[in-house]
């Protein structure tokens, strides 16, 4: 039996007993990692830019080089990526200073001065740094060819941090930063002769020069400098440290190889062949092919011609045709949509043009039925080409800006504004290569012209238009 006092020695243990396991539960939850935050929290916040090189929505969903391998590294660390886009360069660095994101994998140069404000992971990827200028100008090929000129910069970046440093000991530079444009729209105003010069990491130029093939670069104003991610400065290294042990496996199993392949080995590879080209793959390649393209074409009410030009266009008539993306066959179908359309072999001939004939149908279904002919037909082949959201965004830009959303010739004008980040971010669906369903549209356009008048039928013009994609099934 207990008395009183001994009752409250009993009851003062019990509490400090609980004291004790309540500051122990709260020191360990008040030191946590950084790495047991996150995972707790199950998502990691990772802070981006809309630009070809790093993140941006494309016919088949998010990719860029950066979204791909930071997702991967989020899923190395078994929680889902939350992705947050900055308009603006200069934003980007002080997001992860503030802990407002967990890090920035957007394309960021390792420099001294960053390396006081941010840890940074291990490199993944070397560039440098090149002055950039229209074809049929000058060639600048050193520092001093760029006086009396403006050498055009995004403000915050590793460019304007350079060009700075020279104008130490070359009075002479001018130059101007930007706060309002990415890389992108500089690179674009340099093609159109807007701009004299601009300074431009080697991996965007590589990129862009396929959109603007004007462009030319001049010579390396920087040594090679390295990419990698920005996380907190802070004493706490546990989740830069997973994140170069991720990057260092991605480096040893392949991954950093398969990803530098997917976004940067079609750059010179996806050409669009001239016309004595074509020519000679008519009898070398299509010859075997017309068979199952009139056999296809007749399933469906579509000119085989015209699946032909496609075809070409996709994979050069090639039927075991891969690219970087994985998409494969004649008519270069993705693996979900050949399984969405019941499509088992994308490399046998006759399946992927049944495939790629199916998907034109269904796209074109998805496009107002309001739009006449043969401007349905064009916007089809563009949403086969850059994806069905992408096409209503330019149409919507398209009626903006005082065009008609229901005529190809007005969204054609539209489609390349994608690129530029005063347009897109008012867009649904972000960057896209605007540019490259316009090239994709004309050159069928031209293949099947050339068709026409290869195999030629008794059609007139009128029958030959509704027949290329008919309204309905």
């Amino acid at each position: 039996m207990f008395t009183c006092r001994q009752n409250n020695f009993f009851v003062l243990a019990i509490l400090i007993s609980a004291l004790s396991y309540f500051l122990t539960t709260e020191r360990n939850q008040l030191y946590r990692s950084d790495l047991q935050r996150v995972q707790s929290a199950g998502e990691i916040k990772i802070i981006t830019r809309n630009t070809p090189t790093t993140y941006y929505i494309g016919p088949r969903g998010p990719t860029g080089f950066e979204y791909d391998l930071a997702c991967a590294f989020a899923e190395y660390i078994g929680v889902k990526a939350r992705i947050m886009v900055s308009n603006e360069f200069a934003s980007i660095l002080p997001s992860v200073g503030k802990q407002t994101a967990d890090f920035a994998a957007a394309g960021i140069t390792v420099t001294p001065s960053r390396q006081n404000l941010v840890n940074f992971s291990s490199p993944y990827q070397t560039i440098t740094q090149l002055v950039v200028y229209k074809a049929g100008n000058k060639k600048p090929r050193k520092i001093e060819d760029l006086k009396g000129k403006t050498v055009h910069v995004i403000r915050g970046s590793s460019h304007e941090e350079l060009i700075k440093d020279l104008a130490r000991t070359h009075a002479y530079l001018r130059w101007q930063s930007h706060d309002s444009k990415d890389i992108t729209e500089v690179l674009e105003l340099v093609e159109q002769g807007k701009y004299a010069y601009a300074i431009s990491d080697s991996n965007d130029f590589q990129l862009n020069q396929r959109i603007y093939p004007a462009l030319r670069k001049g010579f390396k104003i920087s040594n090679k400098q390295s990419l990698a991610w920005a996380f907190a400065l802070s004493r706490d290294k546990s989740l830069v440290n997973a994140a170069n042990a991720f990057l260092a496996q991605a480096k040893s199993n392949g991954l950093l190889d398969k990803l530098y392949e997917k976004h940067y080995s079609h750059v010179y590879g996806l050409n669009y062949a001239g016309a004595h080209t074509f020519r000679k793959h008519i009898n070398s390649r299509l010859e075997n092919l017309i068979p199952i393209f009139k056999q296809v074409a007749d399933q469906y009410g579509i000119d085989w011609r015209f699946l032909a030009a496609v075809s070409y266009q996709e994979s050069l008539w090639n039927p075991a045709a891969v690219s970087p993306t994985g998409v494969r066959g004649l008519m270069m179908l993705t693996q979900n949509t050949a399984r969405q359309l019941g499509i088992e072999n994308r490399t046998d001939p006759f399946d992927s043009t049944q495939g790629g004939a199916a998907y034109l149908l269904a796209l074109k279904q998805r496009i107002p039925e309001r739009i006449s002919e043969p401007d349905r037909t064009w916007m089809t082949l563009a949403a086969y080409n850059i994806g069905f959201g992408h096409l209503e965004d330019a149409r919507i830009l398209t009626q903006i800006r005082g065009g008609n959303p229901d005529r190809w010739t007005d969204v054609r004008e539209a489609l390349p504004l994608l690129t530029q980040r005063e347009w897109y971010k008012k867009t649904r669906f972000g960057y896209a290569r605007g540019h490259e369903p316009v090239l994709y549209v004309r050159n069928i356009r031209n293949y099947y012209d050339l068709l026409v008048w290869k195999y030629k039928r008794e059609d007139s013009l009128r029958d030959i238009i509704t027949r290329i994609i008919p309204t309905v099934l």
